[in-house]
């Protein structure tokens, strides 16, 4: 596909150096997060078992297939600042006989516990991914913690490890991470950085006792926050595998984020700008942790990351419930990119969320589905899971408006494990295409994610409005050249 009709285009240089292969961009860094927060559990992943939407022992049928096709690699649960509040002995035998409690944080509703630990472990194995279990350090003991990972992870012949037998899994899950404490400056506690960092010293030491080969990740500070990373670092980075970091994207601020559909070009770069601010703010991070671990054994963990609107008209209060559209996928896109440019200490990532929450791959309505733009990025960069990245420099005209001053186009490049160069391109501006020139040479073939407008969004009613379409570059004068239209994401393999 060639951006013909779409007026003059801008001429764009991307020049990628393939000397200078950076460390692996983890699998992880793709990782989801699905928290007991509106329907993203009950209805988003989970139906039960006598449903008559088509389920696999109780998971809907279209969500799991949809989520094996992305590779998720890894999943955060059950919170967020649910699980500061979470007792994981409600959520474990008989679903008859477990309590029902109130979701306090996310709009006050009954919890029926129906998902569970057994019920998320099976979940996680179901589309092969790893299980990051956050444990509660804001309302819990140590000792919870420490028994909660013996129930699911002990071999011999404990009590634990017979009340799992009991409740239906033999053999013991492997609990590839846990999260200790979450938001702990904020939902998780109101900590102190010096009370939190203590803290996450006792707790994780416990953890750590039945289940010694899990990667354990201290709560971290907020976007900004450089000093609750300083002070974790330096009172309990010792003990940690990853420090956690969150960072949410909006047009506006915390009273009033923006609409996720209807919004001005104006609102488009701001979100695009605050996006791309991440980057800045993860070198400063980095630069903190350097100072306390210069051999950078200790990863940064961006374990809940996306866009954040004001929720959907219309929809129940706290359940944060918002439409997906292009700017959502350039957001995600922007993004990866970052966390591709810092893979020295971005060695997870977790996009919040997974389905019906904030920046999803997936909406349903009771027995319907449809994929978001964000859920189609994902698949579009599926191939970078795993491979070696090179820096890829951009130079050509920017996209302004305003106060707004960004790059017109964002690039990244990787080869996978059978030496195949891949090449990612955005293009931020919502009207001008681009020609971009590479120096790169070869045949180049994928797909392209594009949209007539800059909410175009998909629907129950029209689940296709947004889905990528085949792509390619063509040779010019010994280089390979993209016509990139406005508003685009492009992914293409380089034989």
């Amino acid at each position: 596909m060639t951006a013909s009709g779409v007026g003059a285009q801008v001429a764009v240089d991307v020049s990628v150096d393939t000397t200078k292969a950076g460390p692996k961009i983890e699998r992880t860094i793709y990782g989801q997060f699905a928290e007991h927060l509106g329907r993203g559990i009950y209805e988003g992943i989970w139906v039960g078992p006598d449903s008559d939407i088509p389920n696999i022992n109780g998971y809907r049928k279209d969500v799991i297939e949809a989520l094996r096709k992305i590779k998720v690699p890894v999943i955060r649960w059950p919170g967020g600042c649910f699980a500061d509040d979470y007792d994981w002995r409600d959520g474990i035998g008989p679903a008859a006989k477990r309590p029902e409690r109130m979701n306090k944080f996310w709009g006050g509703v009954p919890e029926t516990n129906a998902f569970g630990t057994h019920e998320f472990m099976n979940f996680s194995e179901l589309i092969g991914a790893d299980a990051y279990v956050a444990a509660n350090m804001g309302s819990a003991t140590p000792r919870d913690t420490a028994q909660w990972m013996e129930y699911m992870t002990a071999s011999g012949t404990s009590t634990l490890a017979q009340e799992r037998r009991a409740n239906g899994r033999d053999k013991p899950w492997t609990v590839k991470y846990i999260g200790v404490g979450n938001e702990s400056w904020g939902c998780g506690g109101e900590m102190r950085p010096e009370f939190a960092a203590d803290l996450s010293r006792q707790f994780g030491s416990y953890a750590r006792l039945h289940a010694s080969g899990s990667f354990r990740v201290a709560s971290g500070g907020s976007a900004d926050n450089f000093n609750w990373t300083d002070v974790m670092m330096d009172r309990a980075g010792k003990i940690f595998d990853g420090i956690g970091l969150h960072y949410y994207t909006m047009p506006g601020d915390w009273a009033k984020k923006g609409q996720a559909t209807g919004f001005t070009e104006r609102e488009w770069a701001v979100t695009l700008r605050n996006a791309m601010a991440l980057d800045g703010m993860i070198t400063r991070h980095e630069a903190i942790m350097d100072k306390h671990d210069p051999k950078k054994r200790v990863a940064l963990v961006v374990d809940e990351w996306g866009t954040w609107y004001d929720q959907e008209p219309g929809s129940t209060p706290g359940f944060l419930y918002q439409q997906n559209t292009m700017r959502d996928a350039e957001v995600a896109a922007l993004t990866l990119n970052i966390f591709h440019r810092h893979t020295e200490r971005v060695k997870m990532a977790n996009i919040a969320q997974m389905v019906n929450v904030l920046q999803a791959m997936i909406l349903t309505d009771k027995g319907r589905m449809t994929l978001t733009p964000t859920y189609h990025l994902f698949d579009l960069y599926a191939p970078f899971q795993g491979a070696t990245p090179f820096p890829a420099m951009v130079s050509g005209p920017r996209y302004v408006l305003g106060d707004v001053d960004l790059p017109m186009v964002d690039a990244s490049a990787a080869k996978d494990a059978n030496g195949k160069m891949w090449l990612a391109l955005v293009n931020l501006d919502p009207k001008k295409s681009a020609r971009v020139t590479t120096n790169l040479t070869g045949k180049a073939q994928g797909r392209l994610l594009s949209a007539t407008a800059m909410d175009s969004h998909n629907s129950f009613d029209k689940p296709d409005a947004v889905k990528p379409v085949a792509y390619s570059g063509r040779m010019t004068g010994g280089k390979l050249v993209f016509d990139l239209p406005a508003k685009a994401v492009a992914v293409v393999a380089i034989d």
